[in-house]
Parts: structure tokens; C-alpha cells; sequence
């Protein structure tokens, strides 16, 4: 149930504030044009409306100001649920990269880099690159709820992943100690490496969330080449990072 919530959450979200968008809009148009007519809906009059959101018109109605606020408020949340829509709702990269666009992406040659693993053992790219095809997942922050699942979704797929001979990989800017810790409570059968400072991510050019403000949650697939052919981004649909990922190595040799 949890899970089925958290697939469509986008859709429960944009319906439930909706709902009441519409109503207070409704509202509040119907005072501002003085009519009872639910026509004012769809008439495409907008200048009072707009001023009036602003604070920019003066109405002598008992209920202009609070239906007004509630307008103003609903329209507002509304407005930044979209921006984030746009920035969380992830991406799917299947085809070759613009040879103008610096970041990782399909086509593009893994970089070289090593980093210490969750048993602070140094852990170099290089030592697995050819012998298996791999799967690099950057993620936000050990202990999260997002990243627990994530973490626990690739660990129960980990059988699946080896017969399809796919190395997981987990990659976050938390300490060794941290990813210990994590790895240790959720029972993590792969390594997760301690980037701190965030240089691999850098290198790799992840995008981020929230204007910059939250790393992203990003997976690559990379093949016995070192090249990589699948990057799939998703910052709230944290499960389905090993679902997708899954049906790409199946389809690789």
C-alpha cells in the first residue's frame, strides 16, 4: 500500500491541492467580477483577478480577504509543487549524450577514481572495469528514507544483478563510519563508497534537486567497456532505480 502511495504520489498530490485550488479560485473570481454565474470560471477574464491576487484592487465584500488569502495560498503551494515536480520526477537516458553536454552520460567513458569502501578498504574503479558490467548509484544520504529503500530494493535484487553479471555500487558523500553504520542496519551485500567532498560526484556532473539544494539520486549502467549506456534519475521514485536498472543488464551480454 505504502509503496503503491509513493508510486503515484505526484497524481495525489497535484488532485488534493486542486480540489481546493478550483474552489477557492472559484470563489474568489465570483466576488471580484460580482456575479453568482459559475460562467466566470471559464470566461477569459483575468486583469481584476490578477490584481487582486497582488493586493492591487479593493472590494467592499465580507469575505473578500479570506477568500482571497486562501486563493493566494493555495495557488502559491500549488505553483512550487510544480517547480518541484519538474525538478523530482526524474529523467531516462537511453541514447547517446550532445557531445556539447560535459556530464557522464550514455556514451560517454567511465572516469577513473577510487574511494574507500563501508570497511575502509580503497576501492579503484579500474580493478572491476572489463571483467563485469557495473552499476553506479549515487544517492543522497545514508539513513534517509528514500536512500533506505533504495539501498534495500538493489540489495534484494543483488542475486539478480549477479546472474546478469552486474556489480552494484552505492556511492554518497557520507564517512566510511556512516556507510558502516547504514550498510551494518540494512544489511547492505555491496559496497557502498564514502565520497566526501562530493569529488565523484563532481567528476560524474550528477545533477541535483531543489535549485541545488539536494543531491541527486542517480543510476548508471555501465558495460564491460567502460561505457556507459543507461542513466536513469529520480529523486522520489527511489525503488524503481532497480527495477529500471534491472531490465537494462538483463538485456546486456
Amino acid at each position: 500500500m505504502i509503496s503503491l502511495i509513493l508510486d503515484n504520489i505526484w497524481m495525489i498530490l497535484f488532485v488534493g491541492l486542486a480540489l481546493p485550488l478550483l474552489t477557492y479560485r472559484s470563489k474568489f473570481r465570483k466576488i471580484v467580477y460580482q456575479t453568482n454565474s459559475w460562467v466566470i470560471n471559464i470566461k477569459p477574464v483575468f486583469t481584476d483577478e490578477l490584481r487582486g491576487i497582488i493586493g492591487g484592487l479593493s472590494i467592499d465584500h465580507p469575505k473578500y480577504k479570506r477568500v482571497r488569502d486562501y486563493y493566494r495560498s493555495y495557488l502559491v503551494v500549488y505553483l512550487v509543487m510544480v517547480l518541484f515536480y519538474f525538478d523530482f520526477s526524474g529523467f531516462t537516458q537511453t541514447k547517446k549524450s550532445d557531445s556539447s553536454d560535459t556530464r557522464i552520460g550514455v556514451g560517454s567513458t567511465l572516469p577513473s577514481f577510487s574511494l574507500k569502501d563501508q570497511y575502509g578498504n580503497t576501492f579503484s574503479i579500474d580493478s572491476v572495469i572489463g571483467k563485469q558490467n557495473l552499476l553506479i548509484y549515487f544517492y543522497p544520504k545514508d539513513g534517509s528514507p528514500g536512500c533506505t529503500r533504495e539501498a534495500c530494493a538493489f540489495r534484494d535484487e543483488f542475486e539478480e544483478f549477479k546472474k546478469a553479471g552486474t556489480m552494484i555500487i552505492g556511492i554518497s558523500g557520507q564517512s566510511v563510519e556512516s556507510h558502516m553504520k547504514f550498510a551494518t542496519e540494512n544489511r547492505i551485500n555491496y559496497p557502498l563508497l564514502s565520497d566526501e567532498g562530493n569529488k565523484v560526484r563532481k567528476l560524474f556532473k550528477v545533477p541535483a534537486n531543489l535549485l541545488g539544494l539536494i543531491p541527486g539520486r542517480v543510476t548508471y549502467i555501465i558495460d564491460k567497456n567502460g561505457k556507459v549506456v543507461f542513466v536513469y534519475g529520480s529523486q522520489v521514485m527511489a525503488t524503481s532505480h532497480a527495477e529500471k536498472a534491472l531490465k537494462i543488464v538483463k538485456g546486456l551480454k
